[in-house]
């Protein structure tokens, strides 16, 4: 019988048709893989389910984190992944199909919401219906000035791809989009819609994707804020691992618990 570190009954997650994955400390920490996460993804595999790598950063692009983690010895492609910008993406098309929409953020950002279908600028347009800004860690003071300017002079709707603060890096961290749209409420009185965890948006469309119903779904990861935060607000099952950020006081004192908590993933071998 599969139990978790509380000796729970965690049988229930061998009937789960998509594992949502967050990657860093879940499955590596920076660049190294975690023990035993090849066997629990091939285990995810022989159960005839599937696995999608889920983050929210947007600064890097679908075929940049294939080539990540293929490095490490992970066994993945484009279909294995759902970033904040794919979310977007599925999201303002329903709404903005053809209308114009101004965009602020990396070279592979941008390049992704066109290939989306999305009809994007990145110049200054009264007549776009839409702003969306994602994780830009290209940033200059022209982009910050004309993004400033569209929401200081426009209607349009205000998106943002996560409001994560900060990102990690080898030295600590640096600030992140939910630092940047601080910064731009300060200069234009407005706060964005967001997209990415913990809003519940980026899981949603993640299963429309995949086909699948919110009882077949598992959401497993080291961040209580982020990754649980995200399962729950969406209504399906979660996974805390302490592989990662979270400690076992972190979930004790965090008012939202997940379902189940490993270890890692190495014990959830299905």
């Amino acid at each position: 019988m599969l139990t978790d570190f509380f000796n729970q009954n965690a049988e229930r997650l061998k009937n789960k048709k998509l594992f949502l994955l967050d990657m860093d400390g879940t499955v590596y920490n920076e660049n190294t893989v975690f023990g035993g996460t090849a066997a629990f993804l091939d285990s995810i595999l022989s159960h005839n389910a599937k696995y999608v790598f889920v983050t929210n950063n947007s600064s890097k692009s679908v075929a940049d984190y294939v080539k990540k983690v293929e490095k490490m010895g992970i066994k993945a492609n484009e279909d294995n992944f759902f970033t904040s910008t794919n979310a977007s993406v599925m999201l303002l098309k329903k709404t903005y199909q053809g209308a114009l929409i101004y965009a602020q953020g990396t070279a592979s950002f941008i390049k992704e919401l066109k290939d989306g279908g999305l009809n994007i600028t990145t110049v200054y347009d009264k007549s776009a219906k839409a702003i969306l800004l994602g994780f830009d860690t290209e940033l200059t003071f022209e982009k910050l000035s004309t993004t400033s300017k569209m929401l200081c002079t426009t209607n349009a709707t205000y998106y943002a791809t996560h409001p994560d603060y900060v990102c990690p890096v080898n030295y600590g961290f640096v600030p992140d989009l939910g630092s940047m749209c601080f910064g731009l409420f300060k200069a234009s009185g407005k706060n964005p819609i967001y997209i990415g965890k913990p809003k519940p948006q980026m899981l949603y469309s993640a299963m429309e994707r995949e086909g699948v119903t919110k009882e077949e779904t598992v959401v497993i990861g080291d961040r209580l804020s982020t990754d649980i935060t995200s399962g729950y607000n969406a209504g399906i099952d979660t996974v805390c691992v302490l592989s990662g950020e979270a400690t076992l006081k972190d979930i004790q004192e965090f008012q939202i618990k997940p379902a189940f908590v490993f270890e890692g993933i190495e014990k959830i071998i299905l």
